[in-house]
């Protein structure tokens, strides 16, 4: 497939995951996911590139110095074209401000916060990387939503940061579930929202895989935990599991 180099704002556009341990990290996703490892050194504090055929497709990085006993977790970054006035409105609308916006040397520039809830999100502007330069393919990137008990607190709340266009495509009771379009897509969703009662709001990434069975059963061999077994949905066969250090992914064979 081509590679992609642009994002519209909003839309997720990079994830990496925090660990305490990236070269444990790489022997779990490298064999789910045929991914090769590119470690960019202490430049850019010890980050590694995760890429699929050359093409960067996440990364790795560990804690920051004093916290290396943190539990893994997958970052989800929104594109964001002018990200100074985007991060100005996450404490205005109700966020929190927790770092940024930083630059990264030739790459881009990056910030994270807090919605109301709780759930971390970053945000992320191009400056030479666009983010995921592949995505909807078997190793790659191919939807992402947050997870969380405040429903129409977090639409509300993320509608004030991106001219999201938010459908609910479940019954809004038994099943709450809101797709986010954006500018620019033909009304296709870029991100949605997902109403459960966990004690911690999150956002989620789902990669693509060839098949979802096969990839439950190699998370289990390399140290991971299968969540739930492989179902089918609308959008794919999912595979819910967390990776050996507790962090929540879910693997897609795409229909």
């Amino acid at each position: 497939m081509p590679l992609r180099d642009s994002y519209p704002d909003g839309a997720p556009c990079w994830t990496d995951l925090t660990c305490a341990d990236p070269l444990d990290a790489a022997d779990f996703y490298g064999p789910i996911l045929g991914w090769e490892f590119e470690q960019l050194g202490a430049e850019y504090n010890g980050y590694t590139m995760c890429l699929l055929d050359g093409r960067p497709a996440a990364g790795l990085l560990p804690p920051p110095a004093g916290a290396e006993q943190l539990p893994w977790s997958w970052n989800v970054y929104l594109a964001a074209g002018e990200l100074d006035a985007v991060y100005d409105r996450v404490t205005r609308v109700g966020g929190t401000a927790v770092f940024g916006p930083h630059r990264v040397p030739g790459a881009g520039s990056l910030a994270f916060g807090y919605d109301p809830a709780g759930a971390a999100f970053g945000l992320w502007q191009p400056g030479g990387h666009p983010g995921a330069a592949v995505y909807g393919e078997p190793g790659a990137m191919c939807w992402h939503d947050l997870t969380t008990p405040e429903a129409d607190q977090a639409d509300a709340f993320y509608a004030e940061l991106f001219p999201y266009q938010q459908k609910q495509v479940g019954d809004g009771s038994a099943f709450d579930y809101t797709a986010w379009s954006v500018p620019g897509t033909d009304g296709l969703p870029v991100c949605g929202r997902y109403r459960a009662a966990v004690p911690q709001p999150y956002w989620s990434v789902y990669f693509a895989v060839p098949e979802a069975d096969h990839a439950a059963d190699q998370v289990t061999g390399l140290g991971g935990r299968v969540l739930r077994d492989p179902f089918d949905s609308p959008y794919g066969r999912m595979a819910p599991c967390t990776d050996p250090g507790g962090a929540k992914v879910t693997f897609c064979q795409l229909p």
